[in-house]
């Protein structure tokens, strides 16, 4: 595969192939490990009508062509002693977008960082154990860097994830 066909992946790490269309056994993979993660191939294989050997092959096709980015645990920040949530938007300098992500990756309680169009340019999502530690983040972290040009900080009440429950 030639060079200028292959994307990089999110992480700026190894480079991807192009995107392959997704067959109805394939998105029916994806829901059931959006689900349940540590479904066995078994399991899998039974559930979509393959045979296991044909199941492991899509499921690392799958990984190998970055569509499953990982497998983790969906936490409950409250009960793991992050109650504290918030969504900071940032005006950043432009062209600065890959040098200000850095920085951000680095923030203890960083869960999602998102660069977007309209009246800023970074929205991130972060977790801490209270309002004195969001406080210290906010003023102390984020506003240090010098590509940070003014913060907006959106407290969060309460929230939901929309994704599949296992």
């Amino acid at each position: 595969m030639a060079p200028e066909q292959m994307a990089e992946s999110p992480e700026g790490g190894v480079p991807l192939p192009p995107p392959r269309p997704l067959d109805a056994i394939d998105q029916d993979i994806l829901q059931m490990l959006q689900v349940d993660g540590r479904a066995s191939i078994r399991s899998v294989a039974e559930r979509v009508h393959v045979s296991r050997a044909n199941a492991y092959a899509r499921i690392n096709r799958l990984i190998e062509d970055g569509v499953i980015r990982g497998f983790g645990a969906r936490v409950d920040h409250e009960r793991a002693g992050q109650g504290t949530s918030a969504y900071i938007t940032l005006k950043i300098v432009q062209n600065t977008w890959r040098t200000v992500r850095e920085q951000l990756r680095q923030l203890p309680g960083a869960s999602h960082i998102a660069l977007v169009g309209g009246d800023f340019d970074v929205l991130l999502l972060v977790h801490t154990p209270d309002n004195r530690s969001l406080r210290e983040l906010v003023l102390t972290r984020l506003q240090a860097i010098p590509e940070v040009l003014s913060t907006r900080t959106l407290l969060v009440f309460e929230e939901e994830d929309l994704e599949p429950q296992g």
